[in-house]
């Protein structure tokens, strides 16, 4: 069996390109880091999400915790990867940490 093409959805991006200015509102640019940036919202089964960036090919893989201790656990287990950055966001906060960030590396000074 062949594998079947996905159905085609108009997105009519014509009727926005050949709009005019006034049919949008204007938003400034802390209305728009208000909305999307400091106004995001889990649900309420959710933890946390960890989402992992590849510092070799950006690829990009997210993962989503409804405990605490398995968040914990994979937090800690990438903290031993060095080629990845990873940014973690809760019901409080967003935390971004790059691989020299590690807190539990022993520094030699």
């Amino acid at each position: 069996m062949g594998k079947s093409k996905q159905p085609y959805y108009d997105s009519n991006w014509e009727l926005y390109k050949k709009a005019p200015d006034d049919f949008f509102v204007p938003h400034t640019y802390d209305e728009v880091m208000e909305w999307k940036v400091a106004g995001w919202e889990l649900p309420a089964s959710v933890c946390c999400v960890i989402r992992v960036a590849s510092t070799k090919n950006g690829k990009v893989k997210e993962f989503i915790y409804r405990s605490p201790a398995a968040a914990k656990k994979k937090i800690n287990k990438l903290f031993e990867e060095s080629d990845i950055e990873f940014t973690v966001a809760d019901h409080e906060s967003i935390h971004h940490f790059f691989p020299e960030d590690n807190p539990n590396e022993d520094e030699d000074v």
